[in-house]
């Protein structure tokens, strides 16, 4: 697996972990958990926009590691 699809298969399960926290947000109505949940997608929306920055870069200036 070259880097690229690593960071691409980073990507992808980052979008599962947010869907994932979505839909247990709408399913709970505990409020402590609903604060968490919201703490937690904010935390990986921005690991999320990080990443693509980097598929970006590779896909840009690294066309070796394109998959």
């Amino acid at each position: 697996m070259t880097v690229g699809s690593q960071v691409k298969t980073c990507y992808a399960t980052l979008k599962s972990i947010e869907a994932g926290l979505d839909l247990l947000q709408a399913s709970t109505t505990e409020q402590g958990l609903k604060t968490t949940i919201d703490e937690t997608s904010r935390l990986i929306k921005i690991a999320r926009q990080d990443i693509h920055q980097q598929i970006i870069h590779i896909d840009k200036q690294e066309p070796q590691y394109k998959s």
